[in-house]
């Protein structure tokens, strides 16, 4: 049995009595989505455990406001993505937020360089080096963007499984998603192309 059937199957009426032994299988189910989820968001061992005490010591407290029509595992996604953001708010300066350099009239997002990475050998995306390099492609995104890729495309949630995390549209978070994986695209870009073969002249 999965981690995620057996959050599915937590009672929740143990859980809003606060049982001990219902929080203690949450716990279990999923502190480790929990812990990963919060360690891409803030790349940082000690940042991510408080993150992931805070979710579950905010949900033990709050679990009457949880009305059951998400999945739980959505809810706790939920506190700690907002628990992450609030101290990345809390530990950085003010920053301008590019998006808007590059977005058209229109409101098309339009990356500054693309390079075309199908002729890379696919061993290329599998090397430690290369895994090193997206994780510093991730951790440079947006926070909401961030945020958006990592419930998405990390964590494998629905579209608006992924809205209901964020608390916005799913087609607002289609938009930070597609922003995400442009903004992503391009800061590998100086990296890929420096190992694009040699166009024979």
């Amino acid at each position: 049995m999965t981690n995620q059937i057996i959050s599915d199957a937590i009672d929740l009426a143990a859980l809003r009595r606060k049982d001990k032994d219902a929080f203690t299988q949450l716990v279990k189910a999923d502190s480790g989505k929990i812990y990963r989820l919060a360690l891409k968001m803030l790349a940082n061992e000690q940042d991510a455990e408080d993150v992931l005490q805070e979710t579950f010591i905010k949900a033990y407290k709050n679990i009457e406001t949880f009305e059951g029509r998400s999945k739980i595992s959505t809810w706790l996604y939920r506190i700690a993505v907002n628990e992450a953001l609030m101290l990345i708010r809390k530990r950085k300066p003010a920053q301008v937020d590019l998006d808007a350099e590059i977005i058209t009239e229109s409101g098309e997002f339009v990356p500054r360089q693309i390079v075309d990475w199908c002729c890379l050998p696919e061993e290329e995306f599998v090397r430690s080096e290369t895994r090193q390099v997206i994780n510093l492609g991730i951790k440079s995104l947006s926070d909401a963007n961030r945020a958006a890729f990592l419930l998405r495309d990390v964590e494998g949630l629905s579209t608006r499984e992924a809205a209901e995390v964020l608390q916005i549209s799913e087609s607002a978070l289609k938009v930070r998603l597609m922003r995400a994986r442009l903004e992503l695209r391009e800061f590998l870009t100086e990296y890929f192309s420096g190992k694009m073969p040699e166009v024979a002249q």
